[in-house]
């Protein structure tokens, strides 16, 4: 990666950073995007070259880490319910504790949620719209994000591999890896 792109990264998470702790006063519609820039220390520019709207440093933010997500998971043709990928979840879950409470705090658990689902969508491929194993991706990303959810609001009391375990147990998913 070269200087321009890392900085490039850098202006995005202080402006991801800015939007989350303006966002702990006040509500998007009530932010502006020169509150923004000037909480996060860049330039107009910066924000438009990056984002189209305030609302999209939201949406960037939850794709960004999906995508660090889709290149740190295997997925096993069409077995992705593995209990490695459960864990693997935990983890981001875990590592990005602070920024879905933040987001689901601010009322932004529906985005999540449906972004989830789309990420799930992609992995599972051409599955027809009217098909029954569509309720069981939406089953499976529905309570694995409430169930994310809950550990970090509790603290995650429970370790990784103690909620992995849970999960994929109460679960009944084929196919242990």
């Amino acid at each position: 990666m070269n200087k321009r792109q890392e900085a490039n990264i850098r202006v995005k998470a202080r402006i991801t950073a800015a939007l989350l702790t303006l966002l702990n006063e006040k509500s998007i519609s009530d932010i502006t995007v020169t509150e923004i820039i000037s909480e996060a220390g860049v330039a107009r520019a910066s924000f438009y070259r990056n984002y189209s709207s305030k609302e999209s440093v939201i949406t960037t933010l939850i794709t960004d880490v999906l995508e660090q997500f889709r290149a740190e998971v295997q997925y096993d043709g069409d077995n992705y319910y593995t209990y490695d990928n459960m864990r693997r979840s935990f983890e981001f879950f875990s590592r990005y504790e602070k920024q879905i409470l933040d987001l689901h705090r601010f009322g932004y658990g529906s985005l999540i949620l449906e972004k989830l689902n789309q990420f799930h969508e992609e992995i599972a491929g051409n599955m027809p719209q009217r098909s029954i194993e569509r309720y069981e991706l939406y089953m499976y990303t529905g309570s694995l994000y409430n169930t994310g959810l809950v550990w970090l609001q509790n603290g995650k009391a429970e370790s990784v591999d103690e909620l992995s375990e849970v999960f994929y147990q109460i679960g009944r998913f084929p196919n242990r890896n």
